[in-house]
């Protein structure tokens, strides 16, 4: 039957599921809350300019993101309306890193050692006393600036506190809190996640490896995340020894949606790292094209607190994201200068694997919209990690825009990484 979606935005990341929605018959109404945003999915998606005006509309209300969002979802839940989304506690967990840190530890899940500092004069005298290999990693709104992220190299941190120094004289304004965690030497980044439907874990799992700077290789500024590969799979022991742990908890909080923990391992145990709880981003994307259960069916059942196992592509999926200038920075003559509203051109009539992220429809043309400058997610799956890499640059290259810039080696580190974490035993399904 035909339901009626809202979607909740502060801007625009939910545009591609949103789109996925309209394509599979239902209605839906977007809302945009930041106004440079407010052409993101025009011509794709029918917008609305005031969402709560449309809630006895709704079905079913998805909110995309933290800051704020948590509540108003705990709020809606609670006068029976389908929602997903997260909670007070849900947003603190991702947004407050030490909060989310110490959530960790409560519930019997070991961490890296970490310092809480409100001062940068404090942590340069405690990397001082203490020299060693740290992480910088503002905490709050800052935490969204992803380029403020550092990961010190120097075992005796002299890296660290020359960053420290700066950051004194050029972020103090924005950073007001930040956390400096302990680095480990050697280990393999791997997250894991699920979808949570009120009251459990939905299988399968997700097993994902995030691709954060800019250049292949792992070079250059750090992005948020330029792509990400991953697969599917029954619970194991990555799993039960960290997200599985939060389950009564968040059964508690009548969660509904995904949740992520970045985690580095390696053959002495599993370091957590970070909450996403929300969406990830391209994450969604690239789940939601390797999954054959249709995303409004999903959306729906989880809201409605349905046990059920979905069904997804057997195999590896990735997917990496196309950008223009200026991103990863935001300069508004660069952007207007090399970007704004150029031509998305397909060379075939195929959209296999095409995701949306800042476009619009003009006079029947896509065309780059916003001003962040991501544009596209490219998504592909394989049998193999080689087979998902030659699907995704087969179908890049039906892909013109001007100046556009991507990654072609996510998944690379898949090669690797995968015989670490199988002989330390991790991705064993339980």
């Amino acid at each position: 039957m035909k339901k009626n979606f809202l979607f909740v935005s502060f801007d625009a990341l939910i545009t591609d599921t949103a789109w996925q929605v309209v394509k599979e018959g239902h209605n839906v109404k977007f809302s945009i809350d930041d106004k440079s945003c407010q052409d993101i999915g025009n011509g794709f998606i029918p917008k609305t300019k005031n969402w709560r005006a449309e809630l006895d509309w709704a079905d079913i209300v998805i909110f995309d993101d933290v800051l704020g969002h948590g509540k108003l979802a705990e709020k809606l839940r609670k006068t029976g309306k389908l929602v997903v989304g997260g909670t007070k506690y849900t947003d603190r967990l991702e947004d407050d890193r030490s909060f989310g840190q110490k959530e960790l530890l409560r519930h019997g899940i070991k961490v890296l050692p970490y310092q809480e500092f409100n001062y940068f004069d404090d942590a340069i005298k405690f990397v001082k006393d203490h020299p060693g290999a740290y992480v910088i990693k503002p905490s709050g709104e800052a935490q969204n600036i992803k380029k403020l992220l550092f990961v010190g190299q120097d075992d005796n941190g002299e890296d660290i506190l020359r960053v420290l120094e700066a950051y004194r004289k050029t972020w103090s304004e924005e950073i007001k809190e930040f956390q400096l965690q302990k680095k480990v030497s050697s280990g393999v980044e791997v997250a894991v996640g699920a979808f949570f439907n009120g009251h459990r874990f939905i299988l399968p799992i997700n097993i994902n490896f995030e691709h954060k700077k800019l250049f292949p290789g792992d070079l250059g500024v750090a992005t948020g995340e330029m792509g990400t590969s991953m697969f599917w799979s029954k619970p194991n022991r990555l799993f039960n020894e960290t997200l599985k742990k939060m389950e009564p908890t968040l059964k508690k909080e009548k969660y509904v949606g995904y949740i992520d923990i970045n985690c580095i391992v390696n053959g002495q145990g599993i370091y957590p790292l970070e909450f996403t709880a929300r969406f990830g981003y391209p994450t969604i994307h690239i789940q939601s094209e390797s999954m054959l259960t249709p995303i409004s069916e999903f959306l729906l059942k989880l809201a409605s607190g349905e046990d059920f196992e979905f069904k997804t592509k057997a195999g590896f999926h990735l997917g990496t994201r196309i950008v223009v200038p200026p991103f990863p920075y935001n300069d508004k003559k660069t952007y207007n200068s090399f970007s704004k509203n150029n031509a998305i051109i397909f060379k075939k009539p195929h959209l296999e694997g095409v995701h949306l992220e800042d476009v619009k429809l003009k006079k029947g043309e896509w065309t780059i919209a916003g001003n962040s400058g991501v544009i596209l997610v490219i998504a592909a799956s394989g049998t193999t990690m080689k087979q998902a890499q030659t699907q995704m640059r087969n179908r890049i290259k039906n892909i013109v825009i001007p100046n556009m810039y991507y990654r072609i080696d996510i998944g690379n580190r898949w090669y690797e990484d995968s015989d670490k974490l199988h002989s330390w035993g991790y991705l064993r399904e339980i």
